[in-house]
């Protein structure tokens, strides 16, 4: 029952969703040995999704560790700074996907008023 707007807000939350979690866990596991940081493409998942917003549910993007991030003496790689940049990243992709999703319901709940009066 959602518009094209929708659909795209409730993909974007899912994704932002799933970045929240990573990054939680990633913040979670900074003093554990041999923990590698992980992650996935935020912008390529989301591009996928606007290169073919007919298709159905794609599943999941595969989290994967990230590499290429310094690693201190006990093989950890974890970056608290940069987990907590993703932390504030991610809140703005919440805010912004909210306002769109909202305007997709304000768009459903206006089509509705109208077609109740005719």
């Amino acid at each position: 029952m959602l518009t094209d707007g929708g659909r795209l807000a409730a993909h974007f939350l899912d994704l932002a969703s799933l970045a929240q979690r990573v990054t939680a866990n990633n913040i979670a596991n900074v003093d554990t040995p041999g923990y590698r940081t992980r992650g996935f493409e935020f912008r390529a998942e989301f591009r996928r999704f606007l290169d073919n917003p007919k298709l159905p549910p794609q599943p999941a993007p595969r989290v994967e560790k990230l590499g290429g991030l310094p690693v201190k003496n006990d093989g950890n790689d974890v970056q608290i700074e940069r987990e907590l940049r993703n932390l504030g990243d991610n809140a703005i992709r919440f805010q912004h996907a909210l306002l769109m999703l909202r305007g997709s319901i304000r768009s459903i709940r206006s089509a509705i008023q109208e077609g109740g009066r005719g």
